[in-house]
């Protein structure tokens, strides 16, 4: 027997399938998704064991190929209409601010947000927004949306690549289920109502002044808040992800794929067994730099309570019982609590 899985309560199959060796990774492994559909079900099985050991084993990331549903036009057409946004006008995005918003949706000025509580503000500006029509909780409801006189095609580019991300998302869930050795259906009756909010992100060029004592960078070193997020970026790099040593690791710009990082959400489903990735980004590329994020999770309403194969007598459950939609806004509300006025 393997001496790192003596332990005295037997492990979840899941993982007992998956050395855990905690790796101190030195590049983000990439995963090729084209088996996410496969009629075969071999295949989805293998393709789960693969996401599962980068998961388990300190890997912080996992990044589908080109195999994924999102034709590039519409990639292309969102970032172009993210780039009007941001040209707009500071008044007119202003009248957009997030903090008018009971939901949390439209316009994060630079230095809005913090999502580091040690830091002094993240040196982006965003856009967030979130499937219309997705319910009666407080965390769903409407977006906002510039003026079709300013970016008469915005809001229709902007959905498109939403609803395509989100076509992406629920084809990892089943695959996610499949890692944890669930029926594939698990996560069905969890995301009925795509709880999937979507970032429009703009980070200026980062003068080495600006950050003269640490804790203002492109955005602060932090997890996300939902299962998992489905990551675009551009060219210009900054992204970094955090081993089991401690040390920032880049996560390269590779065309065709998306970054998947791991939420709360699913460290809470799993009690650490999946855990959340701790990432930063500094744009030092000396150019400007513009990436889509979708942070995809279930229902609002559902309760995040540990799977049972993941809490025993040597691993008690690690979080309070809180449901999805609590703890997003709770997470919210801190990383702009500190641009709130009045």
């Amino acid at each position: 027997m393997d001496p790192q899985l003596r332990l005295s309560t037997p492990l979840p199959g899941f993982l007992l399938a998956s050395r855990r060796t905690e790796s101190t990774f030195e590049q983000i492994p990439i995963i090729d998704f084209k088996d996410a559909t496969s009629a075969d079900v071999a295949k989805r099985r293998a393709l789960a064991n693969e996401i599962r050991d980068a998961c388990i084993n300190g890997k912080s990331d996992t990044s589908p190929r080109a195999n994924h549903p999102i034709p590039e036009t519409t990639i292309a057409d969102t970032i172009n209409a993210a780039k009007g946004f941001f040209a707009l006008p500071t008044p007119a995005k202003l009248a957009l601010d997030i903090h008018k918003s009971s939901n949390f949706k439209g316009y994060t000025a630079l230095l809005g947000g913090n999502t580091d509580p040690a830091g002094r503000g993240d040196l982006h500006e965003g856009f967030d927004i979130g499937w219309e029509g997705s319910g009666d909780h407080p965390m769903a409801g409407v977006n906002v949306w510039p003026a079709d006189a300013d970016l008469p095609e915005f809001r229709d580019r902007v959905l498109a690549y939403y609803r395509a991300a989100v076509q992406l998302g629920q084809l990892l869930f089943p695959l996610f289920a499949l890692a944890l050795d669930l029926p594939e259906n698990f996560f069905d009756d969890k995301t009925t109502k795509p709880a999937a909010i979507m970032r429009l992100l703009h980070y200026p060029p980062q003068q080495p002044a600006v950050d003269d004592d640490g804790r203002i960078i492109g955005i602060g070193a932090h997890t996300d808040y939902e299962c998992f997020t489905i990551l675009w970026q551009d060219a210009a790099g900054g992204l970094q992800v955090q081993n089991a040593d401690g040390k920032w690791i880049d996560a390269v710009p590779v065309a065709g794929t998306f970054v998947i990082n791991l939420g709360d959400q699913f460290a809470r489903w799993t009690n650490d067994v999946f855990k959340s990735t701790l990432h930063r980004v500094t744009n030092r590329s000396g150019r400007e730099r513009y990436s889509m994020p979708l942070f995809f999770g279930t229902d609002y309403d559902v309760l995040l309570e540990p799977l049972p194969g993941c809490v025993s007598a040597d691993s008690p459950a690690r979080y309070e019982l809180v449901t999805a939609g609590e703890y997003v806004r709770r997470r919210l509300e801190e990383t702009y609590a500190h641009s709130k006025s009045g």
